[in-house]
C-alpha cells in the first residue's frame, strides 16, 4: 500500500466513527432495492422544481420568482432541518406512540444500517423528498402577500411541530396511527391532508390578496405551469412506487395506479368543467391530473387498477366541485387553490382506501369495505381527524405567534401591489 493511500484511508477513519464503519461493512443491503429507492428519492426530488413551476405560472408576472423561492427554498431549509433533528423526530425510537426519540440527532446510528432491505441511509433521503415537499405545497395559498421572512420562520416551525409528529403517528416504527390500523401508503394524510388543511388556515388567518373579488388574477404563464404538472407525475412514480421501499410486486402496483389514476383525474375535471362552464381548459386538465395523483397516494400500493379508475375520476369532480364552491359560495383567497385540490384530495383518497384496500394485493395492508371489513373506512375517518385536529392546533398556534414576533406575516399594501420579486427579493423576472 503506497503512502498517500495509506494517509487517505487513516483521514476517513478518523472521522468515520468506528462503529459506523464496522456496521458498513458487516450489513448487505439488496442492491436492486437501494437502487430503485435512490432513482426514487431523485424522482420525489424534481417534484419540488416542478411544484415551482406549477405555482409560478399561475401567479402575476411581478410574483412568480418570490412564489419560485417558496419551494426552493424549502429544499434548503428542510434538508438542514431533517439532519439536524427532523428524522429523529419522526423515525427515532418512539416515545409513547406520539413522536420519535432523539437517537438519530445529525443522523447518528444511520450510516451502515439497513431499514428493511435498503441502507437507512437511503430511505432516510427519500423521506427527506417528503418533509421538503409538504411544507411548499401550503405556499399555493398564499403567494403574492406573505413575507419571505414570515414564510421560512413558518415552514422550519410548520415541519418540526407538524410534519415530523403525523409523519410519525403514521409511519414511525410504534406510532399509535400506524399501530392503530389506519393506512397510508405514501401521504394522503401525512402530506396532502396535512398541507391543505394548513392552506385553509393560512388563507383564512392571513386574509385576501389586495383587490381580491374586484380583479381578476389571470396566470401569467400556462406553459410554465403545464411543464410543472408534467414535471410532478413524472415525479409522483417516484413519491408512490418507491413508497413499496422496494422494487417488486407492490412498486410495480403503485407505478401503474398512479398513472391510471392521474388520466381520470384529470379527464373528470376537464369533463366537468366541459359541462358547467362550456369549454374545457388545459389548466383544468393539468389541475385534475393532480387531484388524481393526490388521491391515489395513500391507496397506491392497497388498491387494484380498476379501483385506481374511480379514486381517479372522483377526485377530479370532486376537487373541481371544491374549487368551484371556493370561487362561488365561501370566497376565501386560497390562491392556488392547495385546500381544494391537496386537502380535499388528500381526505378523500384516505377515506377511499377503507372501500378499496385489499390486502391479497398487500399483505402489510387490510381488507377494506368491498373486501367485507368495514372497520378500515373507520379507522382512515380516525386518522384524518385526529392529524387534521392537530394540524388545525399547531398551524394556529404558529401563525399567532409569528404574526406577534414578526409585526405582521404580510406584506405591506405598497410592496404588495409593486409585487413581491422586487420589493422582498430585489430581483425581477422578466426585464420586458
Amino acid at each position: 500500500m503506497n503512502r498517500s493511500l495509506r494517509r487517505c484511508l487513516g483521514t476517513s477513519a478518523a472521522v468515520l466513527p468506528v462503529g459506523a464503519w464496522a456496521q458498513a461493512t458487516e450489513v448487505r443491503a439488496d442492491t436492486g432495492d437501494t437502487a430503485w429507492m435512490l432513482v426514487s428519492a431523485a424522482l420525489v426530488l424534481l417534484m419540488t422544481p416542478g411544484l415551482a413551476l406549477f405555482y409560478g405560472g399561475m401567479v402575476r408576472r411581478k410574483n412568480v420568482l418570490a412564489t419560485l423561492m417558496y419551494s426552493h427554498f424549502a429544499l434548503a431549509l428542510v434538508t438542514v432541518q431533517w439532519v439536524l433533528f427532523g428524522y429523529s423526530l419522526t423515525f427515532g425510537a418512539d416515545q409513547h406512540g406520539l413522536i420519535g426519540g432523539l437517537n438519530h440527532l445529525l443522523l447518528a446510528d444511520v450510516v451502515g444500517r439497513l431499514k428493511g432491505s435498503v441502507p437507512e441511509l437511503a430511505f432516510m433521503v427519500f423521506q427527506l423528498k417528503f418533509a421538503i415537499i409538504t411544507p411548499a405545497l401550503i405556499s399555493g395559498a398564499f403567494v403574492e402577500r406573505m413575507k419571505f421572512s414570515a414564510y421560512v420562520a413558518f415552514t422550519l416551525l410548520w415541519s418540526t411541530l407538524v410534519y415530523d409528529p403525523v409523519a410519525h403517528w403514521v409511519w414511525g416504527d410504534g406510532g399509535w396511527l400506524g399501530a392503530y390500523g389506519a393506512l397510508d401508503f405514501a401521504g394522503g394524510t401525512v402530506v396532502h391532508w396535512t398541507a391543505g388543511l394548513s392552506a385553509l388556515v393560512c388563507a383564512l388567518f392571513i386574509g385576501k390578496r389586495v383587490g381580491h373579488g374586484k380583479e381578476r388574477f389571470i396566470p401569467h404563464d400556462l406553459p410554465m405551469t403545464i411543464t410543472g404538472a408534467g414535471l410532478l407525475w413524472f415525479g409522483w412514480f417516484g413519491f408512490n412506487a418507491g413508497s413499496a421501499l422496494a422494487a417488486g410486486q407492490i412498486a410495480a402496483l403503485a407505478f401503474v395506479t398512479t398513472t391510471i389514476a392521474a388520466a381520470t383525474g384529470a379527464m373528470a375535471w376537464v369533463f366537468g368543467e366541459w359541462a358547467t362552464r362550456g369549454k374545457p381548459t388545459m389548466l383544468g386538465f393539468v389541475s385534475g391530473l393532480v387531484a388524481g395523483l393526490v388521491a391515489i397516494t395513500p391507496a397506491a400500493g392497497f388498491v387494484s387498477p380498476a379501483a385506481s379508475l374511480v379514486i381517479g375520476a372522483a377526485a377530479g369532480l370532486i376537487c373541481y366541485a371544491a374549487v368551484v364552491l371556493k370561487e362561488k359560495r365561501f370566497h376565501y383567497d386560497d390562491s392556488l387553490d392547495a385546500f381544494g385540490i391537496h386537502g380535499v384530495g388528500g381526505m378523500l383518497g384516505a377515506l377511499l382506501v377503507g372501500i378499496f384496500s385489499r390486502k391479497v394485493l398487500n399483505p402489510s395492508g387490510a381488507d377494506g369495505l368491498l373486501a367485507g371489513d368495514p372497520s378500515l373506512l373507520l379507522k382512515q375517518a380516525v386518522g384524518l381527524l385526529a392529524a387534521g385536529a392537530w394540524t388545525v392546533l399547531l398551524t394556529l398556534g404558529i401563525l399567532w405567534v409569528l404574526d406577534r414576533m414578526m409585526g405582521g406575516l404580510r406584506v405591506a399594501e405598497d410592496d404588495e401591489r409593486e409585487g413581491l420579486d422586487a420589493t422582498q427579493h430585489g430581483e425581477a423576472a422578466y426585464t420586458s
